[in-house]
């Protein structure tokens, strides 16, 4: 099993940047794409960002390409987001995610292709 526990949530200005991060614990493989996914009151959650462990093809949501980043320290079993220029509808609780169906056409772009989820940090940013 995979256990997985975001932080870096806060409270931002638009325009600022703020850093989360997922811990993972458990068994990890290199086919494990991990996965950002938000979820702002009254929406569906939608798909953020996506990679390997092994450092591959990244994923994005076309609303934040450009300004987020997604990135993996393998050795500290960790997943971060980087968060650039952010907007009052970035705000959302983040959550971390783990899948093995890889993305085969943009499968990862979907909440089912995620078996285990962390339990969100929450990212306000005021205008």
């Amino acid at each position: 099993q995979v256990q997985l526990v975001e932080s870096g949530g806060g409270l931002v200005q638009a325009g600022g940047s703020l850093r989360l991060s997922c811990a993972a614990s458990g068994r990890t493989f290199s086919r494990y794409m991990m996965g950002w996914l938000r979820q702002a009151p009254g929406k569906e959650r939608e798909f953020v960002a996506a990679m390997s462990w092994s450092g591959g093809s990244t994923y994005y949501a076309r609303s934040v390409k450009g300004r987020f980043t997604i990135s993996t320290e393998n050795a500290k079993n960790t997943v971060y987001l980087q968060m650039n220029s952010l907007k009052p509808e970035d705000t959302a609780v983040y959550y971390c995610a783990a899948g093995l169906d890889g993305c085969s056409n943009y499968r990862c772009y979907s909440r089912n292709a995620y078996d285990y989820w962390g339990q969100g940090t929450q990212v306000t940013v005021s205008s």
